[in-house]
């Protein structure tokens, strides 16, 4: 197997369990892999903000040579914050989205690396709790007040069985040449713009660090962890994957609360 050099790590239900902690095995696999001069890097949906507690636990905040793909591949960026990629939503692509949500009677949400910004008077449950979860502030913002806010990814939040149902409307069809469109959880479904995916930010990551895909080993469990588990030379998918994830993947680990990361991990230390 070509050396791995980089492991990609997806957040929520992968580096975390259900409590958003990170178990004791994976932080001491993680440490093992960057003694042996591996690059780990988160790879999520959330921004910089959304994991500095992570990135603190695990050693690697604030560092000019430590990297994160966030916002689903819309940014790349050291952990200290300085950019090396980056790509938002075009306005008009945030106003025709955000008319979905009001059409299908959606909550919808917009992100930029520091803030959430909703125009629903009403704040949806899980617009609440994505803020709590990401440590996020919400800001509300008409439509006509986010014409100059950098829009990286949209999010609409609902109750699963609403968003399954609403997820097949002709609406979202229409759009797919403008945006990439996602299942992050059973409650989530995000958009970044057209291109962009986890897979192409871990490329934007590779090229700046003269990396081959070959080199990487991604982990994840959602659809928005496909691309990277498909880009990367070892694709893994967690225990709890989705069943789609679980196909992608080279191999399958242990789930989130059975230490999986450490597992796939150990593997190519071993």
């Amino acid at each position: 197997m070509t050396k791995i050099k980089l492991i990609a790590i997806d957040v929520d239900n992968t580096l975390v369990n259900a409590k958003k902690e990170i178990v004791p095995q994976v932080k001491a696999a993680i440490q093992a892999a960057k003694k042996k001069g591996i690059k780990v890097v988160i790879c999520t949906g959330r921004s910089l903000s959304g994991t500095q507690q992570y990135l603190t636990e695990l050693g690697l905040a604030n560092c000019d040579d430590q990297f994160i793909v966030s916002l689903n591949g819309a940014v790349v960026e050291t952990t200290s914050g300085q950019v090396i990629f980056d790509r938002h939503l075009p306005y008009n692509d945030y106003l025709r989205l955000e008319q979905i949500a009001r059409q299908l009677h959606l909550h919808f949400q917009a992100v930029d690396v520091e803030r959430i910004y909703t125009a629903d008077r009403d704040i949806g449950h899980y617009t609440v709790y994505n803020s709590r979860v990401v440590k996020m502030e919400i800001s509300y913002r008409t439509k006509e007040e986010m014409a100059n806010i950098p829009i990286y990814k949209v999010m609409y939040l609902d109750e699963p069985e609403l968003l399954n149902k609403a997820m097949t409307s002709p609406l979202f069809q229409a759009v797919q040449d403008k945006v990439s469109l996602t299942k992050t959880e059973p409650f989530y479904y995000e958009g970044v713009a057209k291109g962009l995916d986890k897979a192409a930010g871990l490329d934007a990551l590779c090229n700046y660090l003269n990396l081959d895909a070959a080199n990487i080993m991604a982990i994840g469990d959602e659809a928005n962890d496909i691309s990277m588990i498909k880009y990367a030379g070892l694709g893994v998918a967690m225990g709890n994957a989705t069943p789609a994830a679980k196909q992608a993947a080279d191999q399958i680990t242990a789930d989130c609360e059975h230490a999986g990361v450490a597992q796939a991990i150990g593997q190519i230390l071993a």
